[in-house]
């Protein structure tokens, strides 16, 4: 099966497509306006979803991982992605800006406490919401658990994953001279901010283009370029984020402050074979956390469009809709 055919079962589980029930821009200081849209009932369980990257955006797809006669869907464009302005731009725009900005969204909305559902960066995001303010968060779903460490950077863009995918690999660093290549965040951060246009762009296909072929088990080759100025706003933002260490003040940063969150429930739904955020993170993540479910999905890598990852999480939010939101 390839990876079109995986992403077209992925959808069996999932809800009808639905349209959004209003949509803003919410002028946040700084010269940053975020995309924000809600969707599903106006009364339901109040969910926000956290999208990856750094510089990913949201998607329609996301809203389909919820019943909307219960939920009630709240997607935004994290700060310079998507439709969220100005594209791509990494002036004040940190980890503790986005935290902000999801604070500003849940004020705007008159929401009290909600459910954060993340994956990957967007699981770090929710994680670090969560720990600044944990009055404020009813239940954690986490997907693909990135803990922004160094070990996690070492591995993804030092030459573990690497190992696996030594084609790829070997793309990913070929435009890199040898001298540079102990630090290849460092190295396209140079010329993912060269001012030069066209090597920007170049630069930011290749990097996305690493990240994106990694995400599903199921990939075969099949691929093909993403739009430019996505590839371009995604890959700069991740690699700003990934050259300040997330903005957090040390390395496990997440998990030395996961204390403030244990008494938050969580589930964390973990492809066995993700190559992008290997499982030991999401373990480390739950153990001990009596709070906390993990669920290892076998068979199944880091995209959010994996079948069995797709169906797993439908089950949780089926799950937690029926508990009111709370374990």
């Amino acid at each position: 099966m390839d990876q079109r055919s995986g992403q077209k079962r992925a959808a069996e589980y999932l809800y009808p497509p639905i349209d959004p029930f209003d949509q803003r821009v919410l002028d946040v200081g700084q010269g940053h306006h975020i995309y924000v849209e809600q969707c599903g009932n106006p009364a339901g369980l109040p969910v926000m979803v956290v999208h990856g990257g750094p510089g990913g955006g949201c998607s329609p797809s996301m809203r389909r991982y919820f019943d909307p006669e219960r939920y009630r869907i709240i997607l935004f464009d994290q700060r310079g992605c998507g439709r969220s302005r100005p594209h791509a731009s990494v002036e004040h725009n940190t980890t503790w800006h986005l935290v902000a900005d999801m604070e500003s969204i849940r004020e705007a909305l008159g929401i009290e406490k909600m459910l954060l559902f993340g994956g990957s960066w967007g699981a770090t995001l929710a994680l670090i919401h969560a720990i600044t303010h944990p009055e404020r968060v009813a239940h954690l779903v986490l997907r693909g658990v990135f803990t922004m460490t160094q070990s996690e950077l070492d591995w993804f863009y030092g030459g573990g994953a690497g190992a696996f995918f030594p084609d790829l690999w070997a793309r990913f660093v070929a435009p890199i001279p040898e001298g540079e290549r102990d630090d290849l965040i460092a190295a396209y951060h140079r010329r993912l901010f060269s001012g030069n246009m066209a090597e920007e762009m170049r630069l930011a296909r290749l990097w996305t283009n690493w990240e994106n072929a990694l995400a599903t088990i199921q990939y075969d080759g099949f691929g093909g370029e993403g739009p430019s100025d996505y590839a371009r706003a995604f890959a700069r933002l991740e690699n700003h984020y990934f050259t300040h260490k997330g903005f957090l003040d040390h390395d496990g940063w997440i998990l030395a402050n996961r204390p403030r969150i244990e008494g938050i429930g969580a589930d964390i739904v973990q492809g066995r074979y993700d190559m992008v955020c290997p499982p030991r993170s999401a373990h480390a993540l739950a153990e001990g956390w009596k709070a906390a479910r993990l669920h290892l999905v076998p068979m199944a890598g880091h995209a959010l469009s994996e079948p069995g990852i797709s169906a797993e999480l439908v089950r949780v939010m089926d799950r937690l809709r029926h508990q009111g939101g709370l374990t």
